[in-house]
């Protein structure tokens, strides 16, 4: 008898129905998409639903929205995001970019002390580019150890470094077994279904979101290009940005 998969919702009814259920526990799930696809309204939405619906804690990394951004993002749709994190079931943290320092003891210390059952990082790509600037390692188990001497003597070509620095990251946070959101930019010329080409590999899955505008209509599709651990509908769905947040259109699943 097939042992039964732990899943976690994410409180959007069409997308959980064409999962099975939700994404298997523990997954992480690479959500890939150009701009105004609402990417960051998405995996905002996965943890406010998580806190609100669920009772589950979320800890919510951002690179490019600082808290305050965050509340005023949430307010459209009127989410509570200031009163769950007050209550203790949402945690945010902003990590700077531009600075490359602190972030795996910063996330690290958060994820024990935390123990949150979601995790989102918005966005991946930003993330990535910081770590390979800095060169990050740090004591504490969560290493991206000193890039020049891993990766010697293979030449150091731009992609051969991000493998690298990617493949250190998704690992570190696979050991967490946590449920895990990424975002990251999807090129225009669609050959790859990521910022870095690399991390559609590595994910358990990949969610894609598309957006086209024609005038004054908008259209908006996603597609469960790749899930783990669980059978998933292949047919692409239709959604929409409401102002209670993203909603599947039913009956286009």
């Amino acid at each position: 008898m097939a042992e039964e998969i732990i899943r976690t919702k994410t409180g959007i009814q069409g997308l959980d129905k064409a999962l099975n259920g939700g994404f298997p526990n523990g997954n992480m799930v690479l959500v890939s998409g150009g701009a105004g696809t609402g990417k960051s309204t998405f995996c905002l939405q996965f943890i406010i639903n998580g806190a609100s619906v669920f009772g589950e804690k979320g800890l919510y990394l951002s690179t490019e929205q600082n808290r305050e951004e965050l509340y005023k993002q949430a307010s459209v749709f009127n989410w509570k995001l200031q009163e769950l994190e007050q209550r203790g079931l949402i945690k945010i943290i902003y990590y700077d970019p531009t600075t490359g320092e602190g972030f795996p003891q910063t996330f690290n210390d958060a994820v024990e002390q935390f123990k949150p059952k979601r995790i989102v990082v918005d966005s991946l790509t930003t993330l990535i580019d910081s770590l390979l600037i800095s060169g990050i390692s740090d004591d504490k188990g969560f290493s991206l150890v000193q890039i020049a001497e891993t990766v010697n003597p293979i030449p150091r070509t731009d992609q051969i470094v991000t493998k690298h620095v990617l493949y250190s990251l998704f690992k570190v946070l696979k050991a967490f077994k946590i449920t895990t959101l990424l975002t990251t930019e999807m090129p225009e010329d669609g050959k790859t279904l990521s910022a870095d080409g690399v991390s559609e590999f590595v994910a358990d899955g990949v969610l894609v979101l598309h957006y086209v505008g024609v005038g004054s209509v908008d259209f908006r599709s996603m597609a469960i290009r790749k899930m783990r651990y669980t059978d998933h509908a292949k047919s692409t769905l239709a959604y929409a940005i409401e102002p209670s947040g993203i909603a599947i259109k039913e009956s286009e699943i």
